[in-house]
């Protein structure tokens, strides 16, 4: 029995339905060995309007080879896509939208567990949103970051040096061959914004909560370790599939309390906030502000990437990744948190990256900063004084 068994209620006789399915199914060309197989779906959102995702279809084809190989049947399906660029008034508005499309998707198709690809900023919210409500064993995988571009030496990364050069052509610093030239260089390669914006952001938070695999937050979106990554994450799909570990049992107040530090550390988005309330939410937990003040007056910011730093989320990846912040942070951690690894979050960490780039990540004795960078103050989020 797997995925393909659920959901009859609406055909009457189980066996015809089950054979319905299967029959459907043989039109695909898949043989009837792999129909027996745990289902596998693949929640996909590529669009024109998203360069953010361009990368996806190679990473999903990745995550594929991951299903097969741990003897998965992968079922690829899409979902809407909020390409935050071009989204008017905002992609804000459309983020439950999204959650529902994915909430629905994967309650109503026959699947055992689902990998959610996503990464441009309202996305991997929604994704988990949607996935936490139907309650299914699900896998989050970002589609990465940006690397940078170049202008006369200068390394670029979109959204932060866009804003950047854009104020200098209206003070007449940069004129209009010089603003055309910086254009095409800010935004290079398939991927999310190269700096610590939210999509970067959540990135992190969902490998801190345990929702994604350990490593898995910062390789960029054109390099070779996204797709090991991605096939890494259909090879866990199966096994949680197999485990049915689903998403209540990988996320705990504990694992909230640890994304909220990871937040605070990295110097990450405000609108991180928003985002975690309302995950968290769907499992029924809350974002407390005062243990967020708390957490802030106790957590340093080991990194400052763009726009505070000098650094980009590519910096970050070949300094050790998330892995060489968690364990800086390991004493102010809750270890025991689960992942959806089905190990705990000190098993994961073990003894750390080999090597960390120290100009990169900070260790916790010399920080970038002695206090985390969020406050609550009168029922709204306030950047921390330094």
């Amino acid at each position: 029995m797997n995925g393909l068994d659920r959901g009859f209620a609406n055909y009457g006789d189980v066996a015809f339905s089950r054979f319905l399915r299967r029959s459907f199914l043989h039109a695909s060309g898949r043989s009837p060995e792999s129909l027996e197989r745990p289902v596998i779906g693949i929640a996909t959102s590529p669009s024109d309007f998203n360069p953010c995702h361009r990368a996806q279809p190679e990473l999903v084809t990745s995550v594929e080879r991951g299903i097969l190989a741990a003897g998965g049947l992968p079922m690829a399906f899409p979902t809407i896509s909020l390409g935050e660029s071009f989204l008017t008034p905002t992609s804000m508005v459309f983020r439950n939208l999204m959650a529902m499309d994915v909430e629905e998707m994967v309650r109503a198709q026959p699947m055992d567990a689902v990998v959610l690809v996503g990464g441009c900023d309202k996305t991997v919210p929604a994704q988990l949103m949607g996935a936490f409500s139907a309650g299914r064993p699900a896998i989050q995988l970002v589609t990465g970051p940006m690397s940078t571009g170049r202008y006369h030496g200068e390394r670029l990364g979109a959204c932060t040096d866009c804003r950047r050069f854009w104020g200098r052509y209206r003070a007449g610093e940069v004129d209009d061959d010089e603003i055309a030239e910086v254009e095409q260089n800010l935004a290079t390669t398939a991927g999310t914004c190269a700096v610590m914006g939210t999509a970067s952001t959540m990135a992190c938070i969902v490998e801190a909560l345990g929702m994604a695999l350990p490593g898995s937050a910062t390789a960029p979106a054109v390099h070779a370790d996204r797709l090991r990554v991605g096939e890494a994450t259909g090879a866990a799909a199966v096994e949680i599939a197999r485990a049915g570990r689903t998403p209540d049992q990988v996320v705990t107040p504990a694992s909230l309390r640890n994304a909220l530090r990871v937040l605070l550390a990295i110097g990450g988005s405000t609108n991180a906030l928003v985002h975690l309330t309302a995950v968290a939410g769907r499992l029924g937990m809350r974002v407390d502000p005062d243990e967020l003040n708390t957490l802030s007056d106790t957590t340093p910011v080991l990194v400052e990437l763009k726009p505070t730093g000098d650094h980009y989320m590519e910096d970050l990846h070949a300094s050790g990744g998330l892995a060489a912040v968690l364990h800086e942070l390991r004493d102010l951690l809750d270890l025991s948190a689960p992942t959806v690894t089905g190990k705990t979050l000190g098993e994961v960490l073990g003894d750390g990256p080999r090597w960390v780039d120290r100009a990169v990540v900070r260790p916790l004795a010399d920080p970038a900063r002695p206090v985390g960078g969020l406050v609550w103050l009168r029922g709204s989020l306030a950047p921390q004084a330094r």
